[in-house]
């Protein structure tokens, strides 16, 4: 709106002052409405995202993100929020913490015959859950102000959001590239509302990484190359979630009895200490695979899989990427005889890649 002209210069007219205060009394219920919704923090950021554009880009041209080929198709969108949903002049960001009460990840790790996945993925599939808050978020702030343009996000299209999160306030990105909060650590998820009403922004907080490197130290493969910067080709995520092939062979012994994604450098993380557990239902452990061991899971029919994966992310893998990182922690666990009798039953599996992991797990075992 236009300033009033005085002598010490333009000041804001009436009008606006009272649409500034209107917005950021809309952005405090913002926060309020999306605390009862069971996020545990909701910040606003601007859409500038220049710097980590170049970041991005400089990335990409490393060829860090291996077969992830829809990192670079999407182009600018991913970095220019207007580009993907047209008239966006902010981002709300919202955190939901999904640490389940599970059995101890290292214990998990140190025991070679057990099965370890990441926790995020031990209970239900959390886009559908948090899609679901955000649209009631939405409504609310419809209920407030009438229709307004907006979009909903969750891990679901090319959006920066750490960064984003970041801007917000709700963290900094620490340096195996996840968002830290001081008050829980790195693990919850994220999701993103696009919307073109012009809300207040909020400050980003400051790096609180210091010159702690654990995270770098611990990480199995070798897969945080500098402080801030992963070579998804050797994350152990990547691998076993979004590698749609072979895994290396000179990475699968590092893989360990890691069958789906790695917690390790979120295990190793100071911060992870003030980590809260969830009290959200769908997080809860199902079917004890916070624990289970290989060979019990490498008997799994690829319709038992179905059943029990339904709901999960872990279904999005399917059956036969499931049983190649099943078979990489059977060749690398004890040759017990359930071991060597789970790999010798599907040595003849109707799946080349599946029988490629078998064989190399029986010759790890020296049969």
């Amino acid at each position: 709106m236009p300033g009033s002209s005085k002598a010490g210069g333009e000041i804001p007219a009436m009008s606006e002052v009272a649409a500034n205060d209107e917005c950021a009394a809309l952005a405090l219920r913002i926060k309020a409405w999306g605390r009862e919704l069971g996020f545990q923090a909701v910040g606003i950021a601007d859409t500038n995202l220049g710097a980590a554009e170049a970041r991005l880009a400089e990335w990409l041209a490393a060829g860090f993100h291996g077969e992830m080929d829809y990192m670079a198709r999407h182009g600018s969108k991913r970095a220019r929020p207007a580009e993907l949903r047209p008239g966006t002049l902010r981002v709300i960001s919202a955190r939901m913490d999904y640490q389940p009460r599970a059995q101890a990840g290292w214990s998990v790790i140190d025991a070679p015959d057990k099965a370890y996945i990441a926790r995020y993925a031990t209970g239900r599939d959390y886009h559908k859950l948090l899609r679901s808050r955000l649209a009631r978020l939405i409504q609310r702030i419809e209920h407030e102000v009438g229709a307004f343009g907006h979009r909903v996000f969750s891990d679901s299209a090319p959006v920066m959001e750490v960064e984003l999160a970041a801007k917000s306030g709700l963290g900094w990105r620490g340096k195996h590239t996840l968002l830290l909060a001081r008050d829980a650590g790195s693990y919850f998820f994220l999701g993103e509302i696009y919307t073109d009403l012009p809300l207040p922004v909020d400050a980003p907080v400051a790096d609180h990484c210091g010159t702690c490197s654990k995270c770098l130290a611990v990480c199995p493969t070798g897969a945080i190359t500098a402080p801030y910067r992963v070579d998804a080709r050797r994350c152990i995520s990547y691998l076993t979630i979004e590698l749609k092939g072979a895994i290396p062979i000179e990475l699968r012994p590092l893989i360990g009895n890691r069958v789906y994604g790695c917690d390790d450098c979120q295990l190793a993380c100071p911060w992870n200490r003030y980590a809260q557990i969830s009290s959200e239902p769908d997080f809860r452990v199902r079917h004890g695979l916070d624990q289970a061991q290989l060979a019990e899971l490498f008997a799994w029919s690829e319709s038992r899989f179905r059943e029990r994966m339904a709901g999960s992310a872990i279904h999005r893998i399917g059956f036969e990427r499931w049983s190649r990182n099943l078979a990489v922690g059977l060749g690398n666990a004890p040759g017990s005889v359930a071991v060597l009798d789970a790999l010798r039953s599907r040595v003849e599996d109707p799946s080349p890649l599946v029988r490629e992991h078998v064989v190399w797990a029986m010759q790890r075992h020296g049969i």
